[in-house]
């Protein structure tokens, strides 16, 4: 009997605990092409490299695409193939990730709607009804938010909300061109600023969401699909791991009541980023804690 009591409270201990572990769904924004490549890099490379890192850590990978991409570079769509052939989803990034702010409603939809087919032909039958904002921007205006919002809602989308990011996006093109001029300093110190970021970054959110909440919430990281993600994306995932991160699906992520207003876009809107839950309460929003001004000066 006490064999059995063990046995069960160790099992109930097990359960709180994993109750209690803070998760994050893995997002890949810009396939099949985001940023420069250094020399001898393709696209299919760095999503190859992307996936294996993601398969070792037992983490999904939901990627966005812009289809226009596959027309700048022809055979990135490669890229895009190797994606699905690894089981790992894709949704709507915008054909050509045009902000919002700069479009009329309609003009918007239209963006969106020209990556359905490719999107359809991807996914044969599954899920990609996901739609990523271009630059997270939701329009300059209420009416044009909520103008297509009710877009989205009537073509039954759910919206990939972020509530982790640490600026990945401006690595790449630094990195590509320090392996051009072969300064292995410079590339040490981006990858130090890289994790260091991550660390400091994903620290920031549970504190945000303990201010907010008193408790964590699954997390959405916004990352991108570019060369120096690609080298960066073993040690990224053992940093979370090492922090006592889980990884999970986008789906199961924004299940939580967090995110209700973007998985059903007809509801009012409410705040689905933790910056724009602090200022809907007035707090202050804690600075980033990473200098992209200065990675983005790096080897020029």
């Amino acid at each position: 009997m006490r064999i059995v009591i063990a046995a069960a409270l160790a099992l109930v201990a097990t359960t709180t605990h994993a109750a209690d572990k803070p998760v994050i769904a893995f997002t890949w924004d810009d396939l099949p092409a985001h940023a420069a490549m250094p020399a001898g890099v393709t696209r299919t490379q760095i999503a190859a490299d992307l996936l294996k890192a993601s398969a070792e850590a037992k983490a999904p990978a939901f990627g966005f695409i812009n289809g226009v991409q596959t027309e700048r570079e022809p055979g990135s769509d490669a890229a895009l193939k190797l994606w699905r052939q690894a089981g790992q989803p894709l949704g709507n990034h915008g054909w050509s990730h045009q902000n919002l702010a700069s479009l009329t409603p309609e003009q918007f939809a239209d963006e969106a709607a020209k990556n359905e087919p490719m999107l359809k032909d991807l996914m044969a039958g599954q899920d990609w009804r996901w739609l990523r904002f271009p630059f997270l921007s939701e329009g300059d205006t209420p009416e044009k938010r909520l103008a297509v919002r009710a877009w989205l809602a009537a073509h039954h989308y759910k919206i990939a909300s972020v509530t982790m990011s640490f600026g990945d996006w401006a690595f790449s093109d630094p990195y590509a061109r320090c392996v051009a001029k072969n300064d292995q300093a410079a590339i040490a110190q981006l990858e130090k600023i890289y994790l260091d970021g991550a660390a400091a970054v994903a620290d920031r959110s549970r504190a945000m969401a303990k201010t907010l909440y008193g408790q964590d919430i699954p997390y959405v990281l916004l990352m991108h699909g570019g060369a120096f993600e690609a080298r960066m994306a073993t040690r990224l995932f053992k940093l979370y791991q090492d922090k006592g991160y889980g990884f999970t699906t986008l789906e199961k992520v924004e299940s939580h009541p967090f995110y209700k207003t973007d998985i059903d876009p007809s509801l009012p809107p409410q705040p689905t980023t933790l910056e724009d839950a602090y200022k809907a309460k007035g707090l202050p929003v804690p600075a980033l804690p990473i200098d992209l001004a200065a990675v983005q000066g790096m080897c020029r």
